[in-house]
């Protein structure tokens, strides 16, 4: 059976790379190989292959077949074109100066398609990012008119309570002066007050007091005994009691009468 160049799977999970052997195809596909070309790695964008151009053209040449995969690669990288021109040079259909003209030109314009490729992507990428970063700072703009506004609205809030507070402050200290100004009033009121009666006793000496005649005094004694006369009688006892009390009274108006008798 003859050789076959294919790859032989290597990396971790989700993350495979290949390396591109010559080996037995009677080999499994990760056992023994018999030669190493180079690696393949599929998770970049353009792929990222590593060949040995040289030894790949060798083992065509001997007859060694490619799997579907390895040809891409091998055509990617100009190889079979490459043993396609040095085929035609054996055949005598052109000399090996115009074989390498020819490849050399395919090669610019593979390496200007596969710039061109890597030019697209890059500029794809930074579009991208851009458009993100185009994104991010309108939401951060937004952000940020909503913490000026949120603060405005607090500033305002804390002006207007200061604003508050310094009219009741002003308020307290305005109703603080008239009670200092009642003050004053209240107590000449009471100033006045305590006066008044002082004045009142320094005038009551001196209203004149009418003089009492000594030939007056009789006659108040006798205004005061019929005043105590006139005051009302007790309440009305018993006939019995009345009867009793007739005697003695009448026994008093005659002493009271044979007094004056005496006298005179």
């Amino acid at each position: 059976m003859p050789a076959k160049i294919r790859l032989q799977r290597q990396g971790r999970k989700f993350q495979a790379i290949y390396s591109i052997v010559v080996s037995d195809s009677r080999a499994p596909r990760d056992g023994k190989f018999i030669e190493s070309l180079g690696q393949y790695n599929p998770n970049t964008n353009p792929a990222t292959i590593i060949l040995d151009f040289n030894k790949a053209l060798e083992w065509l040449q001997k007859g060694a077949q490619p799997t579907d995969t390895c040809r891409a690669i091998l055509s990617y990288k100009g190889v079979l074109y490459k043993k396609h021109l040095l085929e035609g040079v054996k055949k005598g259909a052109f000399d090996e100066s115009e074989a390498e003209k020819r490849f050399q030109a395919w090669m610019t314009e593979k390496e200007q398609k596969i710039q061109a490729k890597v030019d697209q992507l890059k500029a794809a990428k930074d579009k991208l990012q851009k458009s993100l970063f185009d994104e991010e700072t309108k939401i951060k703009e937004a952000r940020a008119e909503e913490i000026s506004k949120k603060r405005s609205e607090l500033v305002e809030k804390e002006t207007a309570a200061a604003g508050d507070a310094e009219e009741a402050e002003t308020a307290v200290e305005a109703t603080e002066g008239t009670e200092a100004e009642e003050t004053p009033a209240a107590e000449s009121v009471e100033k006045v007050a305590e006066a008044a009666p002082a004045a009142e006793a320094e005038e009551a000496p001196a209203e004149e007091v009418p003089a009492v005649k000594a030939e007056e005094a009789p006659a108040e004694e006798a205004q005061e005994v019929k005043a105590e006369a006139k005051e009302p009688e007790a309440p009305e006892e018993a006939p019995a009691a009345k009867a009793e009390e007739a005697p003695e009274v009448k026994a008093e108006a005659k002493e009271s009468e044979e007094e004056p008798k005496k006298e005179k």
